[in-house]
């Protein structure tokens, strides 16, 4: 897993948002409602699904790209597609490029979000470390059939990009998130390592038995 306390201070400084210090520990039931999913959350899977992951993602995370490449679809056949469980992935930039591709996901339609986190993903090696990561961006949206025009508004957007940033101190200051990929699932904090293995056999305890 990648550690995020070097980054988190980089975007702070970016977008302008300086961190609450000291604020105090939330008690569970707090804790349960920020996992529970909202209004702002991409649901992927059966929204009335029993079981619920909330992923904490940066889309230039090496170990959250594995996880979307390697892990997920077997979850996606075992799991999610079989309507057992639902994932919400939550936006958590390490840095300036990963911010932007979450802006953009977020600015697709809401049943392509996960199309676009895919190929951003399968694609990161070319994005994120390019010299230019918003031109490398704006041709993978234009392929997705997003306009330029539309993907400099999307950018542009400081409602956008604060509730990507505000939702990641939210994790960061209430709910321990230290480094990414981190998982929930139904609330509590997965500790595990980030193998199909591991999620199958903690979900196999979780789901109902059919």
């Amino acid at each position: 897993m990648r550690n995020i306390w070097f980054p988190l201070l980089t975007v702070l400084m970016l977008v302008g948002v300086a961190p609450a210090l000291g604020q105090p520990k939330l008690p569970p039931a707090d804790k349960a409602n920020l996992l529970a999913v909202g209004s702002e959350d991409r649901v992927l899977g059966n929204a009335e699904a029993p079981v619920t992951i909330v992923e904490y993602a940066s889309l230039t995370c090496p170990h959250c790209r594995h996880f979307e490449t390697d892990v997920l679809p077997q979850l996606k056949a075992k799991w999610i597609d079989t309507g057992k469980v639902k994932l919400v992935l939550r936006d958590f930039p390490l840095d300036e490029p990963a911010l932007r591709a979450a802006m953009v996901a977020r600015c697709a339609p809401p049943d392509r979000y996960y199309g676009f986190v895919d190929t951003f993903f399968k694609s990161q090696e070319e994005w994120a470390v390019a010299r230019d990561p918003k031109a490398a961006l704006q041709r993978l949206a234009q392929l997705g059939g997003m306009s330029k025009k539309d993907f400099e508004a999307c950018l542009a957007n400081k409602d956008a990009e604060n509730k990507i940033v505000e939702s990641r101190l939210i994790a960061s200051q209430q709910l321990n998130v230290e480094s990414t990929p981190t998982f929930f699932l139904n609330g509590a904090k997965f500790d595990g390592a980030p193998t199909f293995e591991a999620f199958d056999q903690q979900l196999s305890s979780l789901a109902p038995k059919s």
